[in-house]
């Protein structure tokens, strides 16, 4: 898609298309977004992908080739969302990447003040 985001460098290209298990299914995709309150307008933008693209895997309606998948999992984690693989005590899951008390410091930091400038001193 035109005018997405481009997170991808070369290393990472070659992690995703030789390790499968940044693959990442509808259910966890779905539990990322709503775990980092993303719009799907939002994070299809960053991952090259349509929102009706999105809603559509996320319900399970629609596949994503390899390479869309591993696009969606990267643009998910750049919004926060981090991907815990299954152990022998566990199955997979998303996480936030920052605790409750980081997020509300984030949020505060990110409301204050105006536009930034360049500091004139």
């Amino acid at each position: 898609m035109a005018g997405a985001t481009d997170f991808a460098d070369e290393d990472w290209d070659d992690q995703l298309m030789t390790n499968p298990s940044t693959f990442i299914p509808a259910d966890l995709a779905r539990a990322a977004r709503a775990i980092t309150q993303v719009s799907s307008k939002v994070i299809g933008r960053a991952a090259g992908l349509e929102k009706q693209q999105i809603r559509a895997f996320e319900k399970g309606n629609q596949d994503l080739t390899l390479e869309q998948n591993a696009m969606l999992r990267h643009a998910l984690e750049q919004y926060g969302a981090v991907f815990v693989e299954e152990d022998e005590d566990a199955g997979r899951g998303v996480r936030r990447k920052y605790n409750a008390s980081k997020v509300r410091r984030l949020e505060t930091w990110e409301g204050e003040g105006g536009p930034a400038y360049e500091d004139d001193i």
